[in-house]
């Protein structure tokens, strides 16, 4: 399979899957971690951080490993040391959650709004809403330490704070950000080498801010998964979520830990089965700097500059399916992301509709200049936070 340049997901192998997923975890392999739980390591936040003043790229080393090489994923216990800090950023999300309430708040992607409970952009809104709560929050080591072990310095953060509510139901078992959110007939698109890359450039984080006994549904993870080439094509397929629900684990977490994980590692969120507890995460995504083209484009300015000689182009039919889809991929952005969750959700998807489908819509549908113009206007605002 590693052979294959673009792979079909009938060449996907479950066999191949379990003997990643199945493989043992050497706790020596890892001389910083305090234990290992279910192949999941541990550490201690104090311990790393004493580690880094000493010797900060073998602390790098080993977490990185962990994430790559190695299981995939870590808990940091008492990843915040100072539980006044989480207190009282809570008391900030439920701040955001009460102004958002009239707008009847954000579902996440596998749970409708009620069930769950979202704050898109938690990072913004919080900072607006306390500067100072959010300082003490964000200005935490530890927190930089993992992300730098994984994606190297000028890394930006992101964070969104899921709430599950007693009989919140688990989530599909997935991967993450980037390609965890396209449709399979996208990810076959993307050279296998591309694929494999794309873990690297987002690390996965939660901060529990809320006990997290097992009967609450914490994180079920599948350690080792993310070693798997083929598990952006994979997750979806029912054999392999079969053997997810079969073998993924769930360790409980205190007020305070954190647990982050490689976005390729196949996990979902559990069911809360209480009757009167609520589970609430930040969920950090943090990304690569590298993520970004040399230049700044302004393609709205681009796009109605060129419309209406596309349009007069396109209804000749001069340009031809091959000429038309060139053209689009050079004019228009074609990714959905970054976007404004709250104003530009996913719409039979797990991602929004793109600037490039914008235009291919008002081709197929032959807008008119004004209508093609406000729609693409629309769309920039809505994206914008």
């Amino acid at each position: 399979m590693q052979d294959n340049l673009f792979l079909h997901p009938d060449r996907l192998s479950i066999s191949e899957f379990a003997a990643q997923c199945e493989q043992p975890l050497t706790l020596s392999d890892y001389p910083l971690a305090a234990e290992a739980q279910k192949k999941v390591l541990i550490y201690r936040g104090q311990t790393l951080l004493d580690g880094a003043q000493t010797d900060k790229a073998a602390v790098f080393g080993e977490l990185h490993r962990a994430l790559s090489s190695g299981p995939g994923v870590l808990v940091i216990k008492n990843a915040y040391p100072d539980p006044a800090v989480i207190v009282r950023h809570n008391r900030v999300f439920e701040a955001i959650f009460q102004a958002e309430a009239a707008n009847g708040g954000g579902g996440d992607h596998f749970a409708a709004a009620g069930s769950n409970g979202r704050i898109w952009n938690s990072l913004q809104k919080a900072a607006e809403q306390d500067a100072d709560a959010f300082i003490d929050y964000y200005a935490n080591p530890t927190l930089a330490l993992v992300s730098e072990a994984w994606l190297g310095p000028w890394y930006q953060m992101t964070a969104q704070v899921n709430v599950v509510r007693p009989g919140g139901k688990a989530q599909q078992p997935h991967r993450d950000y980037h390609l965890g959110f396209q449709e399979n007939r996208d990810v076959q698109r993307f050279p296998l080498p591309l694929q494999q890359l794309s873990q690297y450039l987002t690390l996965q984080g939660a901060v529990a801010h809320s006990p997290m006994p097992l009967e609450s549904g914490p994180t079920q993870l599948l350690p080792f998964s993310q070693r798997y080439a083929g598990g952006y094509l994979a997750w979806r397929q029912p054999a392999f979520i079969d053997y997810f629900q079969r073998h993924a684990i769930q360790l409980p977490l205190e007020q305070g830990d954190a647990l982050f994980f490689n976005p390729a590692l196949f996990h979902a969120a559990g069911d809360n089965l209480t009757a009167n507890h609520v589970r609430i995460a930040n969920l950090l995504q943090i990304s690569s700097a590298f993520g970004k083209p040399m230049e700044t484009v302004n393609r709205l300015r681009l796009l109605q500059a060129i419309y209406p000689a596309l349009r007069r182009r396109h209804q000749q039919g001069t340009l031809g399916e091959a000429g038309l889809a060139a053209l689009v991929a050079a004019a228009a952005d074609g990714y959905s992301f970054p976007t404004n969750l709250d104003s530009d959700p996913p719409i039979g998807g797990l991602a929004p509709q793109t600037q490039q489908q914008l235009l291919r819509q008002a081709l197929q549908e032959d807008w008119d200049t004004p209508q093609f113009t406000q729609r693409l206007a629309r769309q920039q605002q809505l994206r914008s936070a």
